[in-house]
């Protein structure tokens, strides 16, 4: 490690988040390369190291300083309950902590399981969904690894884990009898940064990377007549840019519009008459 690292970033070293996380670095502006098994990866230009570790350590670097930002699950940040910032969901990584239990077992709901043993790799958080349901005599023990399997073999009777599709579920004959919590990846940072400014300006560009990803820039030529109703339709950040033509009966538009609209958005201006209708993705948008 040199002297002065400058901002340190913890990223996912393998799993589900690695790959999203890193595409998201680097779409924020931070050059780096990865390579074979090397642990972390210096970042040119702007001084930033980032550190490639097990998502479940990455509240505990965080939490006492030896990172300055890091990207986990926020699943595995509830588990922890240490006292890091989370500074902004990143819209990827979805999954549910559920309670699962053979698709022939006799529990439907969190009562049936009183008296019995769940294996967890989230201990803290199942404890504290046994007490929220008024289970308090449920024993649960911690199970690093294949935690379905330990149904099968007999070691407990139920199961706390993470579930995406639930495909992992069926391929062993499991089923959810309840969801313990919903989780994403999570922007997460330790309040007193090594560089408050750097650090500030890197969470700004990741918010903008994540509202690119949000929104497209929709472009349309509008009856001069109809600018009222179709600035209603899309009112975009404070106001759309609207620029005058060479015909005076005509305006041109720009606007952000949210993603998930866009098809919606443009029907509606097509039934005002407004034509030369574009969409264009985003790179990087500040709102």
């Amino acid at each position: 490690m040199p002297a002065d690292p400058g901002l340190l970033i913890a990223a996912p070293s393998k799993g589900r988040l690695r790959e999203r996380a890193l595409g998201l670095l680097e779409r924020a502006g931070l050059r780096f390369r990865v390579a074979g098994r090397r642990l972390f990866s210096d970042c040119s230009a702007t001084g930033a190291r980032i550190l490639f570790c097990n998502v479940a350590d990455i509240p505990v670097l965080v939490a006492q300083g030896a990172v300055d930002l890091g990207i986990t699950g926020s699943d595995q940040v509830a588990e922890k309950g240490l006292p890091v910032e989370v500074l902004r969901p990143l819209g990827f990584g979805h999954c549910r902590l559920s309670v699962a239990v053979h698709k022939d077992a006799p529990y439907g709901t969190a009562a049936d399981l009183s008296g019995r043993v769940v294996g967890a790799k989230f201990v803290a958080l199942a404890r504290a969904y046994f007490e929220r349901e008024g289970v308090a005599d449920v024993e649960v023990i911690e199970i690093q690894g294949a935690v379905e399997g330990m149904v099968l073999l007999g070691l407990v009777d139920a199961i706390v884990e993470i579930v995406e599709t639930g495909s992992s579920l069926v391929e062993n004959d499991l089923v959810e009898i309840d969801s313990v919590l919903s989780a994403e990846a999570v922007l997460i940072g330790h309040p007193s940064p090594r560089d408050p400014a750097a650090c500030a300006g890197l969470v700004r560009r990741i918010e903008g990377v994540l509202a690119a990803d949000r929104y497209s820039l929709l472009e349309y030529n509008c009856p001069a007549s109809r600018i009222d109703e179709a600035r209603a339709i899309t009112p975009g950040f404070s106001s759309p840019t609207v620029q005058p033509l060479h015909d005076p009966e005509w305006l041109a538009v720009k606007v952000m519009v949210e993603k998930e609209t866009v098809q919606g958005v443009v029907d509606a201006l097509e039934g005002l008459g407004c034509v030369a209708i574009l969409e264009t993705e985003l790179r990087h948008a500040r709102l």
